[in-house]
């Protein structure tokens, strides 16, 4: 098969490494992808929301399957696009169509829908500016803190944690007015979970669906998870608290309604579905829906299936997941994310990366994975290109293992301004591991 991955960072970076591991694989192509999808795939110059420029490549590359990565061209319908060619109706295709998409392109739309299907997730109320007094009454009814989300999509930063209640009806102003543009034209005033996250990942065909391993990520900038949010600074899997009785519930409680509600909803969904969970005392309630992999997340979790990733993804395309098994390896997946001086606010770019002798060389039996994010080579030389640079995992037995492992690894990666969390997976360790 001749596969096309949809996307340029680490999540994409990692798929791409697991599928070009199948004997199914014949030729494997990135748009636009990076550095380190260009050591084991044709790279594509152009913008996955430029639907036409795709579709030249599906053509003149003779790809058989479309894999996206982010959520924006899913959201704008590219799926529906491609299923309306003609030219392009042969092309297996990984990823809801637009109105699936709604479970993460809307937020209103997804609290509806779990409302609807009776699946547990956090009291909310959604608002426009017309509603403004009924939102102030609203905020007053909840005890703090207070959780604001913008409608649409935000680029990540579309959620917001308020410790009181005159700050919260001051961001919700500035969000009605125009903070994440139209993203804010419609705000969810959601209560407050308070437990520990987890995220869940299933791949469903619309009928049948496959539990991928779950992760746990942390996304503050700073150590003992302070500071502002990133798009996440690493991730662990599997996760200790998920266990058997646990992941039992989700499956019951969480999965199987969701996917029943896709169904019920006539909504036709081919792909991933990311549930970002909170473990309130055991119980799992819903914080959000994502529509496609997770990053950091993606870079930990594809180094545990042992599985023919692109077998799995064949036949959720085709409609027939329920003969697929997942094979998973019970070690441990750890990932940190080494970012950019000044990340998630104002960066400077084009500091060369030098050290690991990791960086490029991807060995499926190599103790160490490296998932570039934000790099580029310039003048024959590697160099940083965004906030988040690199994701560098670990597989082993146990946490302090890893940690051991991974952060005796992050020592020699060098650039200017080089910053990473060293207390990644230290909230999962048992008195005795500390």
């Amino acid at each position: 098969m001749n596969v096309l991955v949809l996307g340029s960072g680490g999540r994409e970076h990692a798929i791409a490494w697991k599928i070009r591991q199948s004997k199914k694989c014949t030729a494997l192509f990135c748009m636009p992808g990076n550095p380190g999808t260009a050591r084991i795939a044709q790279n594509i110059e152009g913008s996955v929301k430029d639907f036409n420029a795709i579709k030249e490549q599906i053509l003149r590359h003779d790809i058989d399957m479309v894999v996206v990565g982010p959520e924006d061209p899913l959201v704008g319908g590219l799926r529906d696009f491609i299923e309306s060619d003609p030219q392009l109706s042969r092309v297996l295709f990984i990823g809801p169509g637009k109105s699936g998409a709604r479970l993460e392109g809307s937020k209103d739309f997804a609290k509806e829908f779990m409302s609807r299907h009776g699946i547990p997730t956090a009291a909310y109320k959604s608002f426009t500016s017309a509603g403004l007094a009924e939102a102030d009454r609203f905020l007053e009814s909840l005890n703090p803190p207070y959780v604001l989300k913008a409608d649409g999509l935000a680029a990540g930063k579309g959620v917001l944690i308020v410790d009181n209640l005159p700050e919260a009806k001051r961001q919700l102003r500035e969000m009605l007015g125009g903070k994440f543009g139209e993203a804010g034209n419609t705000v969810v005033i959601e209560q407050f979970l308070a437990g520990i996250e987890v995220s869940v990942f299933v791949l469903t065909d619309g009928k049948d669906y496959m539990i991928l391993p779950e992760a746990k990520d942390y996304k503050r900038i700073g150590e003992n998870d302070k500071g502002l949010n990133t798009g996440g600074m690493g991730a662990v899997s599997p996760v200790p608290f998920a266990d058997r009785d646990f992941m039992a519930k989700t499956e019951q409680k969480i999965i199987r309604p969701t996917i029943e509600g896709l169904k019920k909803d006539g909504i036709d969904y081919k792909g991933f579905i990311f549930i970002g969970l909170m473990n309130c005392a055991g119980e799992p309630y819903v914080i959000e829906y994502n529509v496609r992999m997770g990053d950091p997340e993606t870079e930990a979790v594809m180094t545990r299936i042992e599985s023919d990733l692109l077998e799995h993804l064949t036949a959720a395309a085709q409609g027939r997941l329920s003969g697929e098994k997942i094979s998973v390896s019970p070690e441990e997946a750890f990932t940190v994310v080494c970012v950019s001086g000044g990340y998630p606010e104002s960066y400077e770019k084009g500091f060369e990366i030098t050290g690991t002798p990791y960086l490029l060389e991807n060995r499926p039996d190599s103790p160490v994975k490296i998932f570039h994010s934000g790099t580029a080579v310039r003048d024959g030389k590697l160099v940083t290109s965004g906030g988040r640079v690199l994701a560098v995992t670990v597989n082993g037995k146990g946490i302090p293992a890893c940690r051991e492992v991974i952060y005796r690894e992050m020592e020699k990666i060098g650039f200017t301004g080089k910053y990473y969390r060293k207390d990644i997976g230290l909230d999962l360790l048992g008195p005795k591991e500390k």
